[in-house]
């Protein structure tokens, strides 16, 4: 069942040049967060993190899962530099036993906004949809700081590490 939610609630976005990782927070989840300027190498740089956090996880996660991951965090990312308002915005990963979860911030309050993909001009329209198919849920919470859109990924084993 793939789920979307807007709320509406009080949540700050803190955006710092810090890079935040453990080993174990919450139950035992693994989590990362970094800052990055919104540039175009941002949804690069985005990638690599993801990338680098699933390659640390044990048990490992599936291939495929973790395609997944990463290009929602391509896509998510791309987003907040095309269309979101600040020169800033932030990556949260999170892993859990049956899912890994994506948390993307900025200091726009707008939702994403769903229009028809350009097959002709090639403007976009493919990401968000593509998002919302490859999560289990997507919220979208906003505040007044921005906003935080949070996707939730299945995870699965039996990735070969590179």
């Amino acid at each position: 069942m793939r789920t979307q939610q807007v709320r509406t609630e009080s949540e700050t976005h803190e955006h710092s040049d810090t890079r935040e990782q453990n080993d174990t927070h919450e139950q035992g989840d693994v989590h990362e967060q970094v800052a990055l300027r919104k540039r175009p190498e941002a949804a690069a740089d985005a990638r690599l993190t993801a990338h680098r956090f699933l390659n640390r996880l044990r048990p490992t996660v599936g291939e495929q899962d973790a395609a997944s991951v990463e290009l929602v965090v391509s896509e998510l990312v791309t987003n907040a530099v095309r269309h979101a308002r600040g020169s800033r915005c932030s990556l949260r990963l999170r892993a859990r036993a049956d899912s890994i979860v994506i948390a993307v911030g900025d200091a726009d309050r707008r939702p994403p906004r769903e229009r028809s993909p350009d097959m002709v001009n090639g403007t976009g329209g493919f990401g968000w949809p593509m998002v919302r198919h490859l999560s289990r849920s997507v919220t979208v919470t906003t505040g007044p700081g921005g906003k935080t859109i949070r996707a939730t990924l299945p995870r699965s084993g039996a990735r070969v590490s590179e």
